[in-house]
């Protein structure tokens, strides 16, 4: 699978005002319902971010070195999806190494897609293990340069 297959230009953005991690989460769960081409994308939103705080509540979805990336599995789109945002500051994700997260790519994947799920986020964390793209996303200052750079690379998937 590649990245560009999670993410649209639409559901990337770039420098948010995020003061909290529900904060920055509710603005996760309005690009994925984006992403989920649902036409009551408010509504959509709001389930989308229910499970996103379910998740966190299990533990941090936060990885360290300013990295987070929640994800939960619902219904609600028939293949993953994704969404991308940069914080202007960073904020408190409860990661593990304590530094502030400005970099937070969530994910929705459907209920069947355990594998893939599990698969898709080792990528993911793979990909932001890179600290010269993390360094890059961090200076970009449009969304539509965040979406190239995070585009330029593959992540491949053995089940897609």
């Amino acid at each position: 699978m590649n990245l560009n297959t999670l993410i649209t230009p639409d559901t990337v953005i770039c420098k948010v005002e995020a003061r909290s991690k529900k904060s920055a989460l509710e603005i996760l769960a309005e690009l994925l319902a984006i992403g989920s081409d649902n036409e009551n994308r408010e509504k959509t939103a709001r389930q989308i971010f229910q499970l996103l705080i379910e998740r966190e509540k299990l533990g941090s979805t936060g990885m360290g070195r300013g990295v987070a990336l929640p994800h939960a599995r619902a219904d609600i789109a028939p293949q993953p999806i994704g969404a991308f945002i940069t914080l202007k500051d960073g904020i408190d994700f409860d990661s593990p190494d304590e530094q502030a997260t400005d970099l937070i790519f969530g994910l929705l994947v459907p209920e069947h897609c355990t594998s893939q799920h599990l698969e898709i986020l080792a990528q993911l964390a793979e990909l932001f293990s890179d600290t010269a793209l993390c360094h890059a996303l961090r200076k970009a200052d449009t969304a539509e340069a965040c979406y190239q750079l995070l585009t330029r690379g593959q992540i491949t998937s053995q089940a897609s």
